[in-house]
């Protein structure tokens, strides 16, 4: 986001690019669900700002194409202060991704560059249960993302809201997300198999009232 707002040419181009593809998708009789999701926002003033460019963008490209393209438009959730501020977010943002990754390690203040040279050390010492890369922390991040769902779907009730990031391919996270009422994940491809296997047994065990 930050270099949006510095350097808003590389947004724009960005932007053009996804909209030329999905006229380029809907000509050869491809049915298009576009989203644009603005990365790593801290509150609703950027979200706003951008949102008029977009606008801007797309008014121009039906200009000059004779094109429309129907579109989403959100934004990831990626920073603690957007889980405090989603509520006002969301009178702009029509969905919201949580970047699990980062939110945990601006969440905990970790790097992951250099996570390996004291976690082991945290985990051998039962400071923290899991590696938070891997398996989401439900206590602190957990809460964290509670917190923006609440706010973000008392603005937009129905708002769909997911996950993007490594978590999204973890069983104990996945069963989590399914827990906090999240819509969807989303994860590396060879961690489909297991984040669609989690979602079918939390949605089992949610039948059997033994989702805890």
């Amino acid at each position: 986001m930050r270099l949006a707002i510095t350097y808003p040419e590389v947004y724009e181009m960005q932007i053009r690019a996804i909209l030329d593809a999905a006229v380029e998708l809907k000509r050869e009789g491809k049915k298009v669900l576009l989203e644009i999701m603005i990365p790593v926002t801290i509150g609703s003033a950027e979200l706003k700002h951008m949102k008029m460019r977009v606008d801007a963008l797309y008014e121009k490209f039906k200009q000059e194409t004779g094109e429309e393209v129907d579109f989403l438009y959100g934004t990831m959730i990626e920073i603690p202060r957007a889980c405090m501020r989603a509520g006002d977010m969301a009178e702009s943002a029509e969905f919201f991704s949580f970047g699990t990754n980062d939110l945990s390690q601006m969440g905990f203040g970790f790097s992951r560059d250099d996570i390996g040279s004291f976690l082991p050390d945290y985990l051998d010492g039962h400071i923290l249960r899991n590696d938070p890369f891997q398996s989401i922390d439900k206590r602190g991040i957990g809460q964290l993302m509670q917190i923006a769902i609440e706010r973000g779907r008392k603005t937009r009730p129905g708002m769909k809201i997911g996950v993007c990031g490594e978590h999204g391919g973890d069983p104990r996270s996945v069963e989590f997300f399914y827990k906090i009422g999240l819509d969807y994940v989303s994860c590396s491809p060879y961690r489909l198999p297991i984040a669609r296997l989690a979602a079918a047994q939390a949605a089992i065990k949610e039948e059997r009232g033994e989702l805890e």
